[in-house]
């Protein structure tokens, strides 16, 4: 069996239950989608882990790496992190800024695949949408996560992993000014916006298998 896993930030935790893995730890966003699904479609072959912790940034990731990834022996896994060093910096001044991002993502890669040559990632794009968290610095929040956004392309290619851009089509989908309809706050997506991240994730993954 082989084992996928899911590492990102509280979009991927998704109020997971990390004291009751077995049965709650999949949390009730993407990463639940996209393994409800799986299962269904590659019965028996898949077990499912998500590692997503609230208000992690990429360098809390890579502080976790022996526990939460290289231990864990993952076939594939799948990242979504930098609006949190985008928010965290925004806010209390303790974020993650691109070159920085970079540094740290290309560590966390680097090391990961030394320690797990036959791994799989799919890098997930960072975006953001107008709500609650983001609108009164709406031109501060668009820009510093188009700029992680980009950083996490440019990792992705360096090293020749599957790309999963998503701020283009939360952009198209909520077109009509209907951003609450995806997205609770500007960050976190509602249930139809995790559907989206599911859709998407799964595109990418049927390639890799």
């Amino acid at each position: 069996m082989k084992t996928f896993l899911f590492q990102g930030d509280s979009i991927t935790d998704a109020n997971r239950d990390d004291e009751n893995e077995d049965n709650f730890g999949l949390g009730c966003g993407y990463a639940l989608l996209f393994a409800s699904d799986f299962s269904r479609k590659h019965k028996g072959e898949f077990k499912f882990i998500n590692r997503g912790k609230n208000g992690d940034r990429i360098t809390d990731i890579y502080a976790r790496i022996k526990e939460d990834i290289i231990n864990l022996k993952p076939d594939y896994m799948s990242i979504l992190i930098g609006v949190n060093d985008v928010s965290h910096e925004l806010t209390q001044g303790c974020g993650v800024l691109p070159d920085k991002f970079k540094k740290i993502y290309c560590m966390l890669i680097e090391e990961v695949k030394e320690a797990l040559p036959e791994i799989k990632i799919i890098i997930l794009e960072p975006f953001v949408l107008k709500g609650l968290h983001t609108t009164e610095r709406w031109d501060e929040f668009s820009g510093e996560v188009e700029k992680q956004a980009e950083v996490s392309k440019r990792v992705a290619e360096k090293y020749g992993l599957k790309f999963v851009a998503l701020q283009t089509i939360f952009d198209e989908v909520s077109a009509d000014g209907n951003t609450r309809y995806w997205s609770v706050d500007g960050i976190h997506p509602t249930a139809a916006g995790h559907q989206i991240i599911k859709e998407e994730l799964s595109k990418a993954v049927e390639v890799l298998l």
